[in-house]
C-alpha cells in the first residue's frame, strides 16, 4: 500500500520523471494534473493477486445486479403503429 499521495502538474511530472519513479519506488502514489484535472496515476504495478481480487469483486456486482434484474415485457406492435409514432414526433 502507498505511504502518500503526492500530486504534480504534468509539466513537472515531465521535467521530474526519475525522481517521481524513486518515489514511486518508496510507496508514493503520484497522481499527474493536466489544467488542475487529473489525467494519470503513477504507482507500484498491480500484482496478479490484486487484479484477480477487483475481477472478483466485479464479477460478483454483476451477478448481484443480475439477481434483482426483472425482465421487461413489450407487447408487439406492427410496422404503422411504428410508422404512427415517429409522425406523432415530427
Amino acid at each position: 500500500m502507498p505511504h502518500t499521495t503526492l500530486t504534480v502538474p504534468a509539466a513537472e511530472a515531465n521535467r521530474q520523471f526519475s525522481r517521481l519513479l524513486r518515489a514511486v519506488r518508496e510507496g508514493t502514489r503520484v497522481i499527474i494534473t493536466s489544467h488542475g484535472e487529473p489525467v494519470a496515476q503513477l504507482g507500484p504495478p498491480d500484482t496478479g493477486a490484486e487484479v484477480a481480487a477487483r475481477l472478483n469483486e466485479a464479477l460478483a456486482a454483476l451477478e448481484s445486479q443480475w439477481e434483482q434484474a426483472r425482465p421487461i415485457v413489450v407487447e408487439a406492435w406492427t410496422r404503422d403503429e411504428l410508422y404512427d409514432r415517429d409522425k406523432a414526433r415530427d
